[in-house]
C-alpha cells in the first residue's frame, strides 16, 4: 500500500470585483502633499489606512487626522486599529495637528480619534482643543470632526458643540441586528441618540456613515437611513467592507455598484443633502462637499 499523500487543494480566494479595482494616486496636488508628509514625519488616516481615495481627496486639498493615539479602547470586529491600552494623552498633540494642516495647506481637514473609555473625559478635551488650535492657526480651513459616542455622555459632546466644526459626523457602521457582532462595545440605539442630540444643540451639518457586506439585507439598510433621517442626520456614506487582516470580520458580499445607486436614490428621496453611495466610499470621501 503507497504511503503516499495527496496534500488538499488550497481553495484561491475570491478575487475582488473590478469595480473595487483603484488607479494609483496622480496629480501635482497629490505629489505636493506626498513630499511633504514625509519631509516632516505627518500623521494622517490617508496615509496609514491605506485609503483608495487619497488621491481624490489630497488633489481637492481634503486630508484626515486621527488624535488621542493610535490603540483604541475598543474592539470592533471591522476595525484595523490596535486595541489595548492606549498611551498617555499628548497634550501638544493639537498644536502638532494644526501645524501638520498649516503646512500640508489642507482647506478641509476631517479629524477622527480613537476611543478613549480609559479617559474620564473619554478624551473630549483635547478633541475641543484640538479644534480651537486648527481654528487659530488656519483660520480659513473648513472642519469635519467624525467623533466616537462618548458612551453618550452629554457634557462630553457639548465639547464638541462648543467649538462649532462645520460638520460632526459619527459613524453607525452597520445595520441594528449586526451591531454588537461589528461594534462590541457600542449600541445602535446610543449612536442615533448621540446625533439626534447633535442637532438638537446646533450643529449645522451632521453627518454618519455606514459599511456593506457584513451580511445585512437590502431592507435593514433602508431601515438604517430612514433611522438617520429620523435623527436629522443631513449627510450619509455608504461603502464596501474591506477585510483588514484575516482576524477581523469576513467580507459575506460584494455589493454591486447598481445596488449602490439603489441606496443613494433612496437617501435623496429620504432627504438627506448628500448621499456618497458605491463601494469605495469611506467616511471622509468628498467631505469638503458636505459643508454646503
Amino acid at each position: 500500500m503507497s504511503t503516499d499523500t495527496i496534500s488538499p487543494v488550497k481553495e484561491k480566494p475570491k478575487a475582488k470585483p473590478k469595480w473595487l479595482r483603484v488607479k494609483l494616486p496622480t496629480g501635482k496636488k497629490y505629489t505636493e502633499l506626498r513630499s511633504l508628509v514625509d519631509k516632516y514625519d505627518l500623521h494622517t488616516i490617508c496615509t496609514s489606512g491605506s485609503c483608495p481615495n487619497m488621491g481624490e481627496c489630497w488633489s481637492e486639498g481634503t486630508a484626515t487626522f486621527m488624535i488621542l493615539g493610535n490603540v483604541c479602547t475598543r474592539s470592533c470586529g471591522f476595525c484595523g486599529v490596535k486595541t489595548g491600552r492606549p498611551e498617555t494623552v499628548d497634550w501638544d498633540e493639537p498644536e502638532k495637528v494644526a501645524r501638520s494642516i498649516k503646512i500640508m495647506g489642507i482647506k478641509h481637514a476631517v479629524v477622527t480619534s480613537v476611543d478613549r473609555d480609559d479617559l474620564k473625559d473619554m478624551g473630549s478635551i483635547i478633541w475641543a482643543e484640538t479644534v480651537k488650535a486648527i481654528r487659530r492657526m488656519n483660520p480659513e480651513t473648513t472642519l469635519e470632526t467624525l467623533v466616537p459616542d462618548f458612551q453618550g455622555n452629554e457634557r462630553n459632546i457639548d465639547r464638541i458643540v462648543e467649538v462649532m466644526p462645520e460638520v460632526v459626523s459619527h459613524n453607525m457602521e452597520t445595520v441594528r441586528r449586526l451591531t454588537r457582532e461589528v461594534r462590541i462595545q457600542a449600541k445602535y440605539d446610543r449612536s442615533l441618540e448621540v446625533l439626534r442630540y447633535l442637532k438638537q444643540q446646533g450643529v449645522n451639518r451632521t453627518k454618519s456613515g455606514i459599511m456593506l457586506g457584513l451580511g445585512e439585507q437590502e431592507d435593514e439598510v433602508i431601515q438604517t437611513l430612514h433611522d438617520l433621517r429620523n435623527a436629522d442626520v443631513d449627510v450619509v456614506t455608504i461603502g464596501q467592507y474591506l477585510q483588514p487582516s484575516k482576524k477581523h470580520l469576513p467580507v459575506k458580499q460584494f455589493i454591486t455598484p447598481d445596488q449602490f445607486k439603489k441606496y443613494e436614490a433612496i437617501g435623496l428621496d429620504l432627504g438627506f443633502r448628500h448621499v456618497e453611495s458605491s463601494a469605495l466610499v469611506r467616511s471622509s470621501y468628498k467631505a469638503h462637499k458636505h459643508i454646503d
